[in-house]
């Protein structure tokens, strides 16, 4: 409807115009239902170069609008805005087209898919994924569902960080656990982790297990001297952890990568040796340096440290690199608030390839850290973890679709309170339970009439004329925007909030209105339109990964 309206308003501004290409012509729902169902402040934007009042512009434009059935009345409104009111016909027509387009409603998938990686989740393989990972995970997947409802080809990857000083730690942690050595022991090592997960891994590897993580298979040796058996297997038996992790929270990667298999197949030492030869290195105190400056960075960044290896972020470097070369253009990070100080540096190590790469890739969206709630009380620790909640707690707590929706229903650049006393009420007060209870009482009067639904596409919708039906279809009306938007700001909580408000029409129906009435063609017209609104709601809670249950 907005494409619509913003061509029959290009129609009428073309004769005031020369040249229209760089017009950008707004329309917005104004809040009130008393200034129509879109309003333009196109008037004003001409009112400077055709040096007229926008009042009067506004009238040439509404004079000048061509005939339709679409637009039942313009008004001017304030300074010059332009009201748009929608005819009868045309509010009722998006109740046929949810009917024609059914799962298909809301996806803008047109055109050659153009291909776009997503990373998500990543977590460092030392301990089971806790509510941040969870809130990674959500906002990540939701944002790959957007990405596909608007026809992009969607690659979703977990790059495991198996290097460094965290895995060190997770070695001599399982070492001291397998030799006995208990967390609170003063020979347990002090960056050690301390969780009960450590000492059932040490278990495991002295029975000599086999654990399977992704595509590989490793069988622990249970040599406690051989540490580097210990490592790989408490890597892996850890990655199977989280593999079950994600499989509770109906989350799936199509790509897994390993940090160290940057270092074992040369990628980083590649990368190291092309910036070197980029000339945007030097050496200083003994230690590579990359300027990173010359990219916008405060400062220069130490790439090979004085001791020997390298720093952080010269392996994400070659990682990114390796992203680009398997040819994708679009890349988007999701990750924890604590990487903002990466982005820069990362970027900044691309762009000194000189290879082509964009100065804004890759794209990120960072999430900020959840606070969860029970009874008034923060909740810090988990027995299993020892320091701290895991996603698993929340999933056993409140269930797969309440922590989905709870975790991707804030914006991810706000902190979140996860409150799982709401999340668990089975009242109206839980915006997932509101949402869904909208779908099965939808579900409930269907089953009821038990008629043939087929028949409910062609019905005649005229006698939709209330402020609640009208409410209802103007609030369908607006999903396809919806998923457009939110896929463009990377902001799954849109549909959040979209679904929340859709479910608040529904009930307020529902609650003022019967449906199987005596008077076939009122009866026929309502079932559809509800029928249309569980599509809808359906396709939403879709996008979020959350079930629409028929029955609650």
């Amino acid at each position: 409807m907005k494409q619509t309206i913003t061509e029959l308003i290009l129609q009428a501004v073309t004769p005031l115009v020369e040249d229209t290409s760089s017009l950008n012509i707004i329309l917005e729902r104004p809040k009130s239902a008393e200034h129509g169902d879109f309003a333009s402040n196109i008037a004003m934007q001409l009112a400077k170069p055709l040096k007229q009042n926008p009042r009067a512009i506004a009238q040439t434009i509404i004079d000048n609008l061509p005939a339709n059935s679409v637009i039942s009345k313009v008004e001017i409104a304030g300074a010059g805005f332009i009201n748009f009111f929608l005819s009868a016909q045309s509010k009722q027509d998006i109740v046929k087209n949810i009917f024609q387009a059914g799962e298909a409603f809301g996806r803008n998938t047109s055109g050659q898919q153009a291909k776009v990686q997503v990373e998500f989740v990543s977590a460092n393989p030392t301990g089971p994924l806790h509510v941040g990972h969870g809130r990674g995970a959500a906002v990540g997947d939701c944002l790959c569902r957007l990405l596909d409802a608007n026809g992009w080809d969607v690659t979703r990857e977990f790059y495991y960080n198996d290097a460094g000083a965290q895995i060190d730690n997770l070695t001599k942690s399982v070492h001291a656990r397998a030799l006995g050595i208990a967390p609170d022991d003063a020979r347990f090592p002090e960056d050690g982790y301390r969780g009960e997960y450590i000492g059932d891994i040490a278990k495991a590897y002295l029975a000599k297990e086999t654990v399977t993580a992704d595509d590989m298979a490793v069988t622990a040796s249970g040599d406690v001297n051989d540490a580097e058996s210990i490592r790989k297997f408490a890597v892996a038996y850890l990655r199977h952890e989280q593999d079950l992790d994600l499989q509770a929270f109906q989350i799936k990667f199509d790509v897994f990568s390993l940090e160290s298999a940057l270092y074992t197949e040369g990628k980083v030492e590649n990368a190291v040796q092309a910036l070197i030869s980029s000339g945007h290195t030097y050496e200083q105190d003994d230690a590579l340096w990359l300027r990173t400056t010359d990219f916008g960075d405060d400062k220069d960044r130490v790439m090979r440290k004085k001791e020997g290896g390298y720093t952080y972020f010269v392996p994400d470097v070659a990682y990114h690199r390796e992203k680009w070369n398997r040819g994708f253009k679009r890349v988007i990070n999701e990750q924890g608030a604590d990487h903002h100080s990466t982005i820069t540096r990362v970027r900044a190590g691309l762009q000194a390839l000189n290879t082509g790469i964009p100065q804004d890739w890759p794209e990120y969206v960072l999430h900020q850290m959840v606070t969860v709630m029970r009874g008034g009380e923060e909740v810090k620790l988990s027995k299993r973890a020892g320091s701290y909640v895991t996603l698993r707690d929340l999933i056993e707590e409140v269930g797969c679709d309440a922590t989905r929706y709870f975790l991707a229903a804030r914006s991810a650049d706000s902190q979140l309170v996860f409150d799982i006393d709401l999340a668990r009420a089975q009242t109206n007060d839980n915006p997932v339970y509101y949402i869904q209870y909208a779908h099965a009482r939808i579900c409930s009067v269907l089953n009821q009439w038990a008629g043939d639904s087929t028949t409910l596409a062609n019905a005649d919708l005229s006698p939709l004329e209330s402020a609640a039906e009208t409410a209802l279809m103007q609030a369908l009306s607006q999903y396809p925007e919806v998923v457009v938007t939110a896929c463009q700001a990377s902001a799954p909580h849109m549909v959040a909030n979209y679904l929340k408000e859709l479910a608040s029409a529904l009930h307020s129906y529902y609650n003022d209105t019967k449906f199987l009435v005596d008077d076939v063609q009122i009866k026929q017209a309502r079932l559809a339109l509800i029928t249309a609104t569980r599509t809808v709601l359906r396709n939403g809670l879709y996008l979020l990964g959350v079930s629409a249950p028929d029955k609650m």
